[in-house]
């Protein structure tokens, strides 16, 4: 069979949410990766799903569709979703403001959350150093998954329960509609066809339509994270974000006192290098910290570091210390993640008649969001 109802090109976590929505229509899938298997954002990342980070009324409600999702099929199949929760410390009075507002915002749309005293926050983390954080605010439906094995079980899912068809190691080298339907070509002269195509190429844009991407005014952003030795002694339960993390996020740029945020000259280094904290404990006990936001043009790439700068993971490793007391800091390795993303924080379509249907550039928000986006999408192509 090389006929489908849709051919999704690129298998991170848009792709494989794509193929789950057009299967669970009852579609026939072809899923086709270059790779071995995802290898790019989609593995190189937390594995937090935090809806409350996410832009008021619109990633927001596609991160919180998303939740359902992963909670409908871990009840199923176990893709290592767990309900712990996410959990923000401010650090300052400031944060500690944007937190209370926040929450009021939640409280509107119907979003569970509680504020933490200090005393709470110590309760339920030992770790956190005490001078550290003024107060917190927890988001009890908020999951975690693990971000290297997710995509990898939710595939094997869509294998042995809808029939998913998967093609690895396989570079998909035109795309091209041809009375009527769409034929796919690869690098090794296959020739595939559908009657729809979506592209959920995550930052690859120099082999398929690449003079639509160099038009897209979209960026390449590099994120450096690291990860410690497993530290079975330490519990920290749900994901946890910084005062940084406040001050980054897009839902709290809807707080009414965001605007008058002051940015103290400690902070400047790691405005400059986009670097907010973050730490989640993986199942093996390992912490994953991070990141870091550097940028470049879609058809400049190349001009981002190759390495691993350790002046930026000196800068995350300082506040993480600053904000954790953990029995050791070694660091059992270093990495790298790299994804597309659009001028406005939002998603780059493109669509070629009422065929060909390009969904990248979501940013960091895949984890989070893909589940519920990539709903919207197939409702769209189909």
């Amino acid at each position: 069979m090389n006929k489908y109802d849709l051919i999704v090109i690129g298998a991170g976590n848009v792709g494989t949410f794509h193929a789950y929505h057009a299967l669970t229509q009852g579609k026939s899938v072809l899923l086709i990766d270059k790779d071995s298997e995802p290898i790019e954002a989609t593995v190189r990342n937390f594995g937090q799903v935090v809806p409350s980070g996410q832009a008021l009324d619109t990633w927001f409600e596609y991160g919180r569709e998303s939740l359902g999702i992963y909670k409908k099929i871990q009840a199923k199949f176990d893709i290592t979703a767990r309900q712990n929760g996410t959990y923000y410390f401010a650090s300052d009075d400031e944060e500690m403001v944007l937190l209370e507002e926040a929450r009021a915002l939640f409280k509107i749309r119907e979003y569970s959350s509680t504020l933490l005293s200090r005393k709470s926050c110590y309760e339920r983390f030992p770790n956190l150093n005490s001078e550290y954080y003024k107060g917190g605010l927890f988001f009890p439906d908020e999951v975690s998954v693990e971000p290297r094995t997710m995509v990898h079980r939710l595939r094997q899912m869509l294998i042995q329960d809808f029939g998913l068809v998967f093609m690895n190691n396989t570079a998909v080298i035109n795309c091209e509609i041809k009375n009527g339907i769409c034929e796919v070509s690869t690098a090794t002269n296959q020739k595939l066809f559908a009657d729809k195509v979506a592209i959920c190429n995550g930052h690859e844009f120099k082999i398929l339509f690449p003079e639509i991407f160099n038009q897209s005014g979209m960026k390449i952003c590099k994120l450096n994270m690291m990860q410690t030795y497993p530290l079975p002694e330490v519990k920290l339960n749900g994901n946890i974000l910084s005062g940084l993390s406040i001050r980054r996020y897009d839902s709290f740029k809807s707080c009414n006192s965001y605007q008058h945020l002051q940015t103290p000259e400690w902070q400047k280094p790691y405005k400059q290098w986009g670097i907010h904290i973050l730490f989640k404990q993986a199942l093996n006990g390992s912490i994953i910290i991070g990141d870091s936001h550097e940028y470049a043009d879609v058809d400049e790439n190349a001009k981002l570091p190759l390495g691993i700068d350790m002046n930026i993971n000196d800068l995350i490793l300082k506040e993480a210390k600053r904000i954790m007391a953990l029995p050791n800091w070694k660091i059992q390795n270093y990495w790298a993640g790299y994804y597309s993303q659009t001028a406005d924080g939002g998603s780059y379509e493109y669509q070629i008649e009422d065929k060909i249907y390009i969904s990248t550039g979501i940013g960091g928000k895949g984890m989070t969001t893909a589940a519920g986006y990539s709903r919207k999408r197939v409702e769209e192509i189909f």
